[in-house]
């Protein structure tokens, strides 16, 4: 079996003694922030008091507010002046998450990225054409990165545009495609219903995530496009894509050990739970110099497939996400949590007090429609006059979440009330 890298061979004691090294370099470098400088001294944790990995368990977690709050550097650890890229979340109403890398972050995470598309047959000679979104998203770029380290003619194709991605995949014989499944699954519709088979498209391998979906959603990207897809996963806050992935296995997500420590936990009471259990994935850092995060709450939840892998590799395997342990959608690739829509709705003094989000899927596409109701003297008879206020609101909504939402204006009182919690978000999606 051929591997990209020595850590790909380490054994579980190996693993566990880089981790431990990095543990308390990574604990020092965090020091220099002024977030986990306070918080760090304040839980009593150093560098040398940092003797085993249980002692991991010590170190408060990280949250997403904990990132908020300290927009827009306060978990920085050197200065900005070493920083060469920033990434961040979605968000103009309020503080978005923000993560900066030094030259030797992305060159890590370049390194762990050619590492995984290396795993699953990805070569030098292989051309590798990116279907999804670049600037702050980090899925873009992350994917494109690793896919040069290994050497690969890599097409920034972005998002969309079907016959242009076709044309793409034809002229220039793209063999590796980087995609998300919704979008993968359109495609192959799309191209069968032009007349043509999607199997003729060159592509042998398809590099699929940024959005839940089941095995059976997987299957079906493969016998439709006629090429094997593999699953990642990755986050922002852990440098985006790369955090794990499959092998040829298809049979769990590898996580590399040597970049990140994995825990997985009760979400209610933070103590960690059985392999096999699902829980909340908390993560830590390892190698990143600018910006290390450490017990990173990520709210998504899987768990640790026990057992050893056929490929030989030891470092743990994750399970496919099952959900997320806060209200966060997932749409197109992009993180949307409703607070963001409300905000937004409620900037607009025509918008009444209730709105409903709908999830829908079309031609294996997720689209999301915003039904809001308007005050009595705002649902006005002229016509003009309400599609300007809907095309308005479309327009904001868009620049907050990055998606361009269905919005559909409804009287006030119109949509259903609940004597508790509103129901903010009705999912109408079929399960693939």
């Amino acid at each position: 079996m051929e591997f990209f890298d020595i850590a790909e061979t380490w054994n579980r004691d190996e693993i566990r003694q880089a981790q431990l090294v990095r543990l308390r370099n990574t604990v020092e470098q965090a020091m220099r922030s002024s977030f986990y400088g306070a918080t760090l001294r304040k839980a009593g944790i150093t560098p040398d008091s940092i003797r085993s990995l249980d002692d991991l368990r010590r170190i408060p977690f990280t949250t997403k507010d904990d990132l908020r709050n300290q927009y827009p550097d306060g978990l920085n650890c050197v200065p900005r002046t070493e920083m060469v890229r920033m990434h961040a979340s979605s968000g103009t109403t309020g503080s978005p998450t923000v993560v900066y890398h030094t030259q030797s972050d992305l060159n890590a995470w370049a390194d762990l990225m050619a590492r995984c598309l290396h795993m699953v047959g990805v070569r030098r000679d292989d051309v590798f054409q990116n279907m999804t979104g670049y600037g702050l998203f980090t899925g873009g770029l992350g994917l494109h990165y690793g896919a040069e380290r290994l050497g690969c003619l890599t097409i920034p194709a972005g998002p969309g545009n079907t016959k242009r991605q076709v044309k793409l995949m034809r002229d220039f014989r793209t063999s590796v495609v980087h995609i998300i499944p919704s979008y993968a699954l359109y495609l192959a519709a799309a191209v069968e219903e032009g007349g043509e088979d999607p199997h003729a498209l060159p592509p042998r391998i398809a590099v699929i995530g940024a959005e839940p979906h089941t095995e059976e959603a997987r299957r079906r990207i493969e016998e439709m496009l006629g090429l094997k897809a593999f699953n990642s996963y990755g986050l922002s806050e852990m440098n985006g894509p790369g955090v794990a992935f499959e092998c040829t296995e298809q049979n769990g997500m590898h996580v590399w050990e040597d970049a990140y420590i994995a825990e997985i936990i009760d979400p209610a009471t933070g103590e960690p739970v059985p392999d096999g259990e699902v829980g909340e994935l908390v993560m830590t850092t390892l190698c990143r110099r600018g910006m290390p995060v450490l017990r990173y709450r990520t709210r998504d939840l899987t768990r640790f497939l026990p057992g050893e892998c056929p490929c030989g590799r030891v470092h743990r395997r994750l399970d496919r996400m099952v959900g997320r342990a806060d209200d966060m959608l997932i749409i197109k690739g992009v993180n949307i949590y409703p607070m963001q829509i409300e905000q937004v709705l409620m900037a607009f003094p025509e918008v009444g007090q209730n709105y409903l989000i709908v999830l829908e899927r079309e031609e294996f596409i997720d689209q999301i429609k915003v039904k809001v109701e308007l005050r009595d003297e705002a649902f006005v008879e002229d016509m003009r006059v309400l599609q300007g206020l809907q095309k308005a609101i479309a327009r904001r909504l868009k620049d907050e979440i990055l998606v361009t939402p269905r919005v559909e204006l409804v009287q006030n009182n119109s949509l259903p009330k609940a004597e508790g919690k509103a129901q903010r978000v009705l999912d109408l999606r079929e399960k693939p």
